[in-house]
């Protein structure tokens, strides 16, 4: 055949390889572990998508001065403290707070007491130290004030007159100017010698004086002292100044307590908003008040316990999947599925996650599309959010899978729709509606145009019940909004298919689902692998096709899958090609196995199960498919080459059973059962040189009666009464394709001068058929197997 074009994609290939690596972490656990281990993770993305809710986000947008685009409803009762409120009133508390200051009226007395001193001191050091010089001057301004103070010969009454100097200017309220702008209000004032002697002083910079003014007032004075020169005055100014002190000092301590008090007798600033309660209307003017309201509606989802917000939706997310999981046990019990109920859970799972990362975007879109908008309806974000495709991963289940578990993915998107979303009820219905339009508004997946249809009915249904809840709504109809809700409903619906469209292959591929428009692509003739069954086994495509008409009525008869026996039957005998001589509907003439041992006819009729395996494999075709070849012959026995074989035997010859038995396995479906009673009983059918509707019935009987009694059904769903009603569809149907008809002799009209020939009988039928006159005839053995190819030509003939 040279080189075979496969059918496995590239993605196909790229698909195995990821998923042997990322499964091989998990080989170690056992198949029940690991399907908890991708439930809880599916759990916690789920919920972890669904925790915040940027619906609301559009509320803090605003600031103050403009205006509200869409009229703004609390959805639930908020009850929340307004904590940026409450700390600006408190701040507005503590600089409200009078400052604390200390008054000590003992300090200009030391003040005087220490000049008393250093002047006492220097005279006592002058009067007793001739010899040593100028004595030193332990107070302010150094050597100048001794050499002045010796010059007057330490008069007293100069001491006096200088120490009444510094009490009169600093007897009063001295307060230090770093403290000025305290002064500037009302303080308290505490006399540290009557510390439970408070005084508020409403105005103290009237009644005080600060310390600049106060040392500027005693140089003055200084300066106008008679009998001292001009550098004995500066003298004096630089040692009494420094010792003029404020006695009014700001207490840090007491203050800070004050203002601490003030602010905790401030109470806390609540919000308290009722259920469906206005907060604002369209065309109001954000002010500080309804900004609060906003923060406090944004913030009442999480504000306060966001870890108990996200247990409690783990937990619902959890229950939602386990209803599913539970759901899609049930219905794989009830109906056959194309996935086992693992792999079907886990495409509805991925399909729910990827749908609530659509909804989730489609939130945030909506919101960010109405905020940028200035006139409505436009400014309202649940209109945009009529166009989030809320139906696509029910109808990708609907089209993969199964309408009933599809619908039960549409509910559970739905109920998420309804966490997501501002007004969840509303959306949850519209979510609802498109989903079940999607999923019952179409037929089988035949062909690609389906996702097409399903979207328009999608965006159809989506429409009107935009309109309808636009309605509920008690929005304004006006023209523009009524024509924004339809548009935004097709346009769902339009969503969903392109989504839909884009998911199917990527599904097809990841989860190995064999879709009814992948079944129709393998029967095009042109395939290269049926070309050569045409051209090299014309026998064999020949009846592979009549089986598959055959398995095609039957299965439609018991409720199976028509389509899937009818290609699988186009594929089941691909190994035949490997020898294609070798069996019976090939050969014009001689019999090849006349010439060989019967061990070796027996490996080279099952050899084309094994190679049919090999090919099909090679050639990528689906496993469902790939499942016909071995299991269309089950474990059946070539019994007529065994005898054949036990008769030409050695007297010390032994003959092993299970050289001549097929390797199997037995059918484990209804298609598969259908496709080895449909294999035999056109095999048989075919050999009758007469096969009128009694000699089909007998031989259709009596192999269907064979496989039964081999046991050969004993693995697949199929009853008794499948039995009977399979096994008389295939005899209609062969009675139909077999049917008499009478011989034409000769392709030249008679001539017209003689006359006509009679023309035989109705029930004639001289057309060459089989080689079998008899059902007694024809080489079926005890379990239903045509041995053609086991009974000579020569013999057959006679």
């Amino acid at each position: 055949m040279g080189r075979r074009p496969t059918f496995t994609t590239p993605l196909t290939r790229i698909r195995d390889t990821l998923v042997k690596y990322l499964i091989r972490p998990l080989d170690v656990f056992s198949p029940t572990a690991r399907f908890y281990i991708g439930f809880s993770v599916l759990v916690v993305v789920t919920a972890l998508l669904l925790f915040t809710n940027y619906s609301s986000a559009a509320y803090s947008e605003y600031k103050d001065g403009e205006v509200i685009k869409a009229t703004v409803v609390s959805p639930t009762d908020v009850s929340t403290i307004d904590l940026a409120e409450t700390v600006r009133r408190k701040e507005a508390a503590r600089a409200e707070t009078r400052p604390v200051f200390v008054f000590d009226s003992s300090r200009v007395e030391t003040s005087a007491q220490s000049f008393q001193s250093a002047w006492e001191k220097l005279q006592t050091e002058t009067e007793g130290n001739t010899r040593k010089g100028v004595p030193e001057w332990t107070g302010e301004g150094g050597a100048a004030v001794a050499r002045a103070i010796i010059a007057h010969k330490f008069d007293p009454n100069e001491l006096d007159r200088l120490t009444s100097l510094i009490r009169e200017v600093g007897q009063g309220y001295v307060f230090d100017d770093k403290d000025a702008l305290e002064m500037k209000r009302e303080i308290v004032l505490v006399d540290v010698q009557r510390p439970k002697d408070q005084m508020v002083m409403p105005d103290p910079q009237t009644r005080m004086t600060s310390l600049s003014a106060a040392r500027r007032t005693l140089e003055l004075r200084i300066r106008n002292l008679s009998g001292w020169s001009k550098d004995e005055t500066i003298a004096l100014i630089s040692a009494i100044t420094p010792l003029v002190k404020p006695n009014v000092v700001l207490d840090q301590t007491a203050t800070a307590a004050a203002r601490e008090a003030d602010a905790d007798r401030v109470p806390s600033v609540r919000i308290s908003l009722k259920r469906n309660q206005v907060v604002a209307r369209e065309g109001d003017t954000v002010t500080p008040s309804i900004r609060m309201q906003f923060d406090a509606i944004k913030n009442s989802g999480n504000a306060g316990r966001p870890w108990q917000r996200l247990m409690g939706l783990l937990a619902l997310v959890a229950a939602l999947y386990w209803v599913a999981w539970k759901f899609t046990e049930h219905r794989s019990t009830a109906v056959t599925l194309r996935l086992t109920k693992e792999r079907a859970f886990a495409l509805i799972g991925s399909a729910i996650l990827v749908q609530t990362i659509l909804l989730r975007v489609g939130f945030v879109v909506g919101d960010s599309v109405a905020a940028q908008r200035a006139n409505a309806p436009f400014t309202d974000p649940s209109i945009w959010n009529f166009g989030i495709p809320f139906a696509a991963a029910a109808l990708l289940v609907a089209m993969l899978v199964d309408a009933q578990l599809a619908f039960m993915t549409g509910m559970v998107t739905s109920l998420f729709a309804g966490l997501l979303a501002q007004n969840g009820m509303q959306k949850s219905i519209y979510a609802t509606v498109a989903c079940a339009a999607a999923i019952y508004g179409i037929g089988r997946y035949r062909e690609r145009q389906s996702v097409t249809i399903a979207g328009l009915l999608v965006g159809g249904s989506s429409a009107v019940m935009a309109v309808a809840l636009l309605a509920y709504a008690e929005q304004p109809p006006t023209f523009k909004a009524v024509l924004l809700a339809m548009g935004t409903g097709l346009v769902s619906g339009l969503l969903t298919a392109i989504f839909t469209a884009g998911g199917l292959p990527i599904n097809e591929t990841v989860f190995g689902i064999l879709t009814d428009v992948k079944l129709l692509e393998l029967s095009n003739a042109d395939l290269p692998v049926l070309g050569q069954m045409a051209l090299r086994a014309p026998g064999t495509n020949q009846h592979s096709h009549a089986v598959g008409q055959l398995a095609e009525e039957a299965c439609r008869a018991v409720n199976g899958n028509p389509l899937l026996a009818r290609i699988g039957a186009l594929y089941h005998d691909i190994g035949k090609l490997a020898a294609p001589d070798y069996f019976v509907e090939n050969q014009q003439g001689s019999n090849p196995h006349d010439h060989l041992r019967p061990s070796q006819s027996a490996k080279i009729i099952i050899s084309h199960v094994t190679y049919g395996k090999k090919l099909a494999k090679e050639l990528g075709l689906p496993k469902a498919i790939r499942d016909f070849i071995p299991q269309h012959h089950g474990t059946r026995t070539l019994h007529f080459f065994l005898r054949k074989a036990q008769t030409e035997a050695k007297p010390d010859e032994v003959i092993n059973p299970e050289e001549f038995r097929y390797p199997g396995p037995k059918p484990q479906s209804k298609e598969a059962a259908i496709m080895m009673l449909a294999d035999s009983c056109e095999a048989a059918a075919r050999s009758l040189a007469h096969p009128d509707p009694d000699n089909i019935r007998s031989i259709v009987v009596k192999i269907v009666d064979a496989i039964v009694s081999d046991g050969q059904l004993n693995e697949c769903d199929i009853s008794l009464r499948e039995i009977t009603t399979i096994r008389e569809t295939m005899i209609h149907s062969l009675t139909a394709i077999y049917h008499a008809r009478v011989d034409y002799p000769g392709f030249n009209p008679p001539s017209l001068t003689t006359s006509l020939p009679l023309l035989p009988r109705p029930d004639l039928d001289s057309e060459e058929r089989g080689v079998y006159t008899r059902t007694s005839e024809v080489p079926i053995n005890k379990a239903g197997e045509v041995e053609d190819e086991a009974v000579s030509k020569r013999v057959a003939k006679r």
